[in-house]
């Protein structure tokens, strides 16, 4: 049974294609109005709402760099104009992840991956948290990686960015659940989508062997975590990390 959502807002950044897809058609298909952030492609998001629109749901295309304050602020009154105050903000979306050895990383292959994963969730949540702490309500769900349980090499650039990604989570659910606001994050494994298009198969084959269920996750995986704690049901779930990796990294 799908939580039910109706009557609420979200906002899912980097919805256009891959994970952000699957979790903005998930909350539309549990009743939720989405607002489908993009940057690059306006055909992939409209795509996205066109889904949404054609299981019930009701959706729209924002397009906004989700690391530019004023587009922010522009898009998230937009939405408040539409639909009214964002309940459910799901930060996902992401750049380019090169792998780099030590010799090959700077101070700014740091920042680049910081600014996706800790500077775009404070400008997102900053603007929606004034309507969520008026009316003590707010689901703010982080879409985190099981990198920083792993360390993966030449990836230390991403793996610091995520990790500080998590400390941010948790720090924020601390201060905000006196006003109803949950604070979580959801931690994929490596779950292929176009992002990953070109990948040997013999590279994923061995990734999926080393997972304890012997395989890889799917997109829908991730949504129905995030589902879960946009819903009613995880009222009382806050400053937790899921891993959705089938049990690739243990706690």
């Amino acid at each position: 049974m799908s939580p039910n959502l109706s009557g609420r807002v979200a906002l899912v950044t980097g919805a256009s294609r891959g994970l952000g897809a699957a979790i903005a058609t998930k909350l539309g298909a549990c009743g939720a109005r989405v607002c489908v952030n993009y940057w690059a492609s306006e055909a992939k998001a409209r795509a996205v709402c066109a889904a949404i629109e054609q299981s019930g749901g009701a959706a729209a295309a924002c397009k906004a760099d989700s690391r530019d304050e004023a587009q922010v602020r522009g898009m998230v009154e937009g939405i408040r104009k539409l639909w009214g105050p964002v309940d459910i903000l799901v930060v996902n979306a992401t750049g380019p992840q090169p792998f780099l050895s030590v010799e090959e990383q700077t101070w700014q292959s740091y920042l680049d991956q910081l600014e996706f994963f800790v500077k775009s969730p404070l400008i997102l949540l900053k603007e929606c948290l004034p309507a969520m702490k008026e009316r003590r309500y707010g689901r703010v769900i982080q879409i985190g990686s099981e990198v920083f349980e792993l360390g993966n090499p030449r990836f230390a650039n991403y793996v610091a960015a995520k990790g500080a990604q998590y400390g941010q989570t948790r720090s924020w659910a601390r201060e905000l659940a006196p006003w109803g606001i949950t604070v979580n994050l959801v931690a994929p494994g490596w779950i292929p989508t176009e992002r990953h298009d070109g990948t040997s198969p013999a590279d994923l084959a061995i990734y999926a062997a080393a997972v304890p269920m012997k395989r890889q996750g799917v997109p829908d995986d991730v949504a129905a975590a995030v589902a879960y704690l946009a819903s009613a049901e995880a009222n009382f779930v806050t400053g937790q990390k899921i891993a959705v990796n089938g049990g690739n990294t243990l706690e």
